[in-house]
């Protein structure tokens, strides 16, 4: 297994609820204060929340989710408030989750204790440090003695992701010997500039006749010796007061110095500041990364959702696979190994979302889909209660509809959420919410505008539906008029109850999740859009429904209600229904009316289109649709380049050193690179994975490009148009919205079962038991027990199987990986603990 290559992936999804308990402010003009959150990786910042006004409780309900571009030690979350009369944001503290105590908190709400920011401790990054003692002989100043000279080489070889300082980066380190007689000695390096990964090439050199006395001898009498090494990295900051600290090693050298003995080579994590009197070099974790009892500063509630999958490759999870695609033909469904998933597994959404993948990569997600809501539908008694539980087949129609329909959800929707945020008109319509009545109606008026416009987006495009979907659609249909023929509503509501309830409503409601807007949503408009999501959510009721008392629950909202409530809106909606569930394959008609895809600032290096003028950088507004990149000054704003897809030949990331920015990226094009720089390393990957998929069929895609930008000809070639030198990524030839990796959603199946194999075997072991329907499993009938015990054996048996893999490779890698390299710094227990910790609850499975 050493041999064989594995990947690490990982995904977090992170909601941030609300704050308790803040300290008020201590200026008399205001007490409360305007909070707002940002979530970040280390120190860099990745997402911010939307601000909450004039409270000392904040709710912020925020959910983000995103795929780790990077290694990383922590997630912070930072509190600030916004003080708009002094004009700053001032920061209220912190709750640090050390990343291998993510997944002790998964799925489950945990009130974090607020811990103070110091600059001190906000410090990211490693650091390679060599060490080498040699001695010699050292004349005294008695003339008669010579004295024993132990000389310490210190090279700062190189630091890797540094912390940024207001946007800059120009390090150097400065190394500090401590003697044994408290005298201590420092030098440093050179600046290196604008790089968070600044190597040094300088040897520091100390000898142990630096730290003697004036009679040359230590405090007692006795030799001088070199006691401890501090090598601190430093932000030049010239004109700005004193320099800005990013970070420590302190390693303890007493009783090490020998002679000849051979350079010691090894990593570091960077620490915070050591306190005066501080023990030296120590493997304690660093404030504020721990649950704590002390809430002076109040608590923060999150829910983390952490998944770090070691992925195989597609060989070792055949058996797996099989399995599962054989599930498409084993009668009844009941029996398959899909079903038994989604009673073993208690989070449904956990273990939809890798089916839905993986049958969808092997384009078989129409039949078992088919398949589940046959058996789902064919148990019930009232027709009204379809889908409405928390079953498997439910959450995978979910995922499978947010990944098919996500260019349609944005066809349709978008323009209208956009213009909500441009106008910003207030829609509040509950009298117990506004100041002034007499406002009510000129806010109903904008609600129903909004609603309308919605309304017509929707029953409007149902020739845009996605061909798959119109399937799926369609089959629900004809299952739920198959086994309620008497009703005749019910060839509606098994259709509405999706499109409506679960796809258009929720995306209404959180536009940021399904990509609709990056724009931070404030409380007016986090009302408007509950709102609209309310009275769409419930319109996709009225073609079953008979009055507005079933669909109205608040009364500020029937007036809305009956205003829809008509004939032809009913008519609307059936028609709408109908189209997008009549065929299987429903011919679309082609449109030239583009579809934004993702928009948002960044930084571009000028293109050198003109004779004369300066390549600096600029922040533009760039924005992706279907048809061209372009970018503008501002959005909104007419393009100053548009390049159509077809003449993007590549997209790549570009090595640092080129300008020395991070998280830059490049953009081929026949006559000449853009280069460009995003905000974070999770917007750079999500700018160059959705560019890659578009450009991957260009008849003129490169299969070579240069990783560095040519400024003095940093590849071999003689220009940036000759062939590149390092081959360009690649990615499955699916549609562009969907990233597909099938090994990792079987591998995220294969960890599910093996931390469920208590109750798959309970379920092998005593199916009478469970077919009684005494476990807490909802059944549809399982015909033949001899069935149900072969499939799950041959589930556990799998599962088994491929985690002997996963023994066998933790194994080697426990042995093979040092302490002190690259891949396991010293200065943390991460690595330590966390082999430990697995390599131990792999043993004990």
């Amino acid at each position: 297994m050493a041999d064989v290559p594995v990947r690490v992936e990982e995904r977090l999804k992170i909601k941030i609820g609300e704050a308790k308990q803040l300290l008020p402010r201590s200026n008399l003009s205001s007490v409360v204060r305007d909070v707002y959150c940002i979530l970040s990786l280390d120190q860099e910042e990745i997402y911010r929340t939307k601000t909450v006004e004039k409270t000392l409780n904040p709710f912020f309900g925020e959910e983000f989710q995103f795929e780790v571009p990077r290694d990383f030690r922590f997630i912070s979350i930072y509190l600030f408030d916004r003080d708009k009369h002094l004009k700053q944001n001032k920061v209220l503290g912190k709750v640090a989750i050390k990343r291998e105590e993510l997944g002790s908190y998964n799925n489950k709400d945990h009130w974090f204790a607020i811990k103070p920011v110091d600059a001190d401790s906000e410090v990211q990054g490693k650091v390679n440090i060599e060490l080498k003692f040699t001695w010699s002989c050292q004349k005294s100043k008695s003339v008669t003695n010579y004295a024993r000279n132990d000389r310490l080489l210190v090279q700062v070889v190189k630091c890797l992701d540094l912390t940024l300082k207001n946007g800059a980066c120009d390090p150097y380190a400065l190394a500090c010997v401590t003697y044994t007689n408290r005298k201590s000695v420092s030098k440093r390096t050179k600046v290196r500039k604008k790089t968070t990964c600044p190597q040094f090439d300088e040897v520091l050199t100390f000898d142990s006749y630096e730290g003697r006395d004036k009679d040359g001898l230590c405090g007692d009498g006795g030799e001088v010796e070199i006691c401890e090494l501090n090598v601190s990295i430093w932000h030049d900051a010239p004109g700005m007061g004193d320099d800005v600290f990013l970070g420590e090693v302190r390693v303890q050298l007493s009783g090490i110095q020998q002679q000849n003995a051979a350079p010691r080579n090894a990593w570091y994590f960077l620490q915070p500041r050591s306190a005066k009197n501080r023990p030296s070099f120590t493997y304690s974790t660093p404030p504020g990364t721990r649950l704590s009892k002390d809430n002076s500063l109040g608590s923060l509630r999150l829910q983390v959702q952490y998944n770090e999958d070691r992925v195989f490759p597609a060989e070792i999870y055949k058996s797996l696979k099989d399995l599962l695609l054989k599930s498409v033909h084993t009668k009844p469904i009941t029996s398959s190994a899909v079903y038994f998933l989604g009673e073993i597994i208690s989070s449904k959404m956990e273990i939809a979302q890798p089916l839905v993948r993986i049958f969808m990569h092997h384009g078989q997600i129409v039949p078992i889909i088919k398949a589940l809501a046959d058996a789902e539908i064919s148990m019930l008694t009232d027709p009204t209660t379809i889908f409405r539980g928390n079953t498997l087949v439910s959450k995978m129609m979910d995922e499978a509809m947010r990944l098919i329909g996500l260019q349609y959800l944005h066809k349709t929707l978008r323009p209208t959420i956009e213009l909500i945020f441009n106008e910003r008109k207030p829609c509040e319509i509950d009298p117990t919410r506004v100041r002034d009545a007499n406002t009510v109606q000129t806010n109903l008026n904008n609600l129903k505008s909004y609603v309308l416009k919605v309304f017509e987006a929707i029953t409007q495009s149902a020739v845009h539906c996605p061909a798959l979907m119109c399937q799926i659609f369609h089959n629900l249909k004809e299952c739920a008029m198959k086994r309620f023929p008497e009703n005749k509503e019910v060839r509606y509501s098994v259709i509405s109850g999706f499109i409506f309830l679960r796809f258009f409503a929720p995306a209404i409601l959180g536009p940021r999740l399904f990509d609709l807007t990056n724009e931070q949503i404030d409380n007016q408009i986090n009302r408007t859009l509950t709102l609209i999501s309310k009275t769409i959510q419930s319109l996709g009721n009225l073609v079953s429904c008979r009055s507005t008392q079933q669909v109205c629950k608040e009364e500020y909202m029937e007036t809305l209600y009956k205003e829809f409530y008509t004939e032809s809106h009913v008519t609307a909606v059936r028609k709408f229904l109908e189209i997008i569930s009549a065929i299987s394959n429903p011919e679309t008609i082609d449109s030239d009316t583009p579809v934004t895809l993702k928009e948002g600032l960044m930084i571009k290096r000028a293109q050198g289109r003109k004779r004369f003028g300066r390549k600096n950088f600029k922040q533009r507004y760039f924005k992706l649709t279907t048809h061209s990149l372009s970018y503008s000054k501002n959005r909104g704003k007419e393009p100053l380049c548009q390049i159509p897809l077809s003449n993007i030949w590549a997209v790549e990331r570009l090595t640092e050193k080129s300008f020395k920015m991070k998280n830059m990226f490049q953009i081929v094009q026949p006559e000449r690179t853009l280069y460009v720089q995003a905000a974070n390393c999770v917007e750079e990957k999500e700018w160059v994975d959705l560019l890659t998929k578009i450009c991957q069929t260009n008849m003129n895609r490169l299969k070579k490009y240069h990783p560095c930008a040519f400024i003095n000809g940093h590849c071999e070639s003689p220009n940036e148009l000759a062939p590149g030198c390092s081959k360009v990524s690649s990615t499955e030839s699916n549609n562009f919205h969907m990233t597909l990796d099938p090994e990792r959603d079987l591998q995220r199946i294969h960890s599910l079962v093996i931390s469920h194999m208590n109750q798959l075997e309970m379920i092998m072991y005593q199916p009478e038991t469970f077919l009684k329907g005494t476990l807490q499993f909802k059944t549809y009938g399982i015909q033949d027990i001899k069935d149900c015990y072969m499939v799950l054996r041959d589930l556990r048996d799998v599962a088994l199987e491929i985690e002997t893999k996963h023994k066998t490779y933790m194994r080697t890698l426990a042995r093979d990986t040092k302490y002190g390299s690259l891949a396991a710094p010293i200065g943390d227990d991460n690595y330590l603990l966390a082999s430990r910790m697995n390599l131990d609850s792999l043993l004990l499975r």
